[in-house]
C-alpha cells in the first residue's frame, strides 16, 4: 500500500510539472506550493494579471487532488450580468425569471464532488458575493426563485486580477467573503517578470504544435 501511494503521489508530481512549465526560482517556489496544496481540500485564491495563466494553475491543483476523477468546472464571474451569473452558479428553478422554461442546475450542483473555479471573482455584484459566502459556509445552494436547499460538495479555487486588499477598503468586495477565498494564496507573476522562462515556453508551445500536427517533437 505504501509503495502503491508513493507511486499516486510521483504520477501527480509528474502530471503537475507537464501542465506547467517554467524554472525560475519564483515559478518553482509555485510548483511545489500548488503540489502540496493539490491533495487538500482547502480553499485557494489565484492573484495574477490577465491572461497570465490562472486557470492552468487552478487545473493543475485539481488534477493533483482526490477529486480529480469529478468535474472540473471553470466560470468566468465577469462574463455574466447578475442575474445571468446567480443563475449560472446556483441554477434555477421553472419559470423564475422571463426564459426559464425548464429547471436547471447550477455549476455549484454539477460540479459536486470535483472543483469549482470562480475567475475573475472581483467584477461579482456585492449581492452575489452574499450568496457565494452563504453557499461557502453551509455548503448548500439555493436555485434562483426556489426555496428548497441542495446540499453541494465542491472545492473551490478562485481568481482575480485585482488586489482584493483594495477592493474590500473600497467597499466594492465582502471583507468576510475575501477571507474565506483567501485561506491558501498563491501570486502567478507576468511572463515580463520571469523572462528566463521565454524559451521553456518557446519549446512547450512548438511541441505542442508538433503533436497536434501529427509530427514528432523533433522533426
Amino acid at each position: 500500500r505504501a509503495l502503491a501511494s508513493t507511486n499516486r503521489d510521483q504520477n501527480r508530481n509528474r502530471n503537475l510539472r507537464q501542465r506547467m512549465v517554467g524554472n525560475t526560482p519564483v515559478m518553482r517556489e509555485l510548483f511545489e506550493m500548488v503540489e502540496k496544496v493539490a491533495p487538500t481540500n482547502s480553499t485557494v485564491l489565484v492573484t495574477g494579471e490577465s491572461g497570465c495563466g490562472k486557470e492552468l494553475i487552478a487545473r493543475a491543483i485539481h488534477d493533483g487532488s482526490n477529486r480529480n476523477d469529478h468535474q472540473f468546472i471553470a466560470v468566468n464571474c465577469s462574463a455574466f450580468t447578475e442575474g445571468l451569473l446567480e443563475s449560472e452558479l446556483f441554477g434555477h428553478v421553472k419559470g423564475a425569471f422571463t426564459g426559464a422554461v425548464e429547471e436547471r442546475k447550477g455549476v455549484f450542483v454539477s460540479a459536486n464532488g470535483g472543483t469549482l473555479f470562480l475567475d475573475e471573482v472581483a467584477d461579482m455584484s456585492l449581492s452575489t458575493q452574499v450568496r457565494i459566502l452563504r453557499a461557502l459556509e453551509d455548503r448548500r445552494v439555493i436555485p434562483v426563485g426556489g426555496d428548497s436547499e441542495v446540499e453541494t460538495d465542491v472545492r473551490i479555487i478562485a481568481a482575480t486580477n485585482k488586489d482584493l486588499t483594495i477592493e474590500v477598503q473600497e467597499g466594492r468586495f465582502r471583507e468576510d467573503l475575501f477571507y474565506r477565498l483567501n485561506v491558501i494564496p498563491m501570486h502567478l507573476p507576468p511572463l515580463r517578470d520571469r523572462k528566463e522562462d521565454l524559451p521553456l515556453l518557446a519549446g512547450h508551445f512548438i511541441r505542442t504544435r508538433a503533436e497536434a500536427m501529427g509530427h514528432a517533437a523533433s522533426e
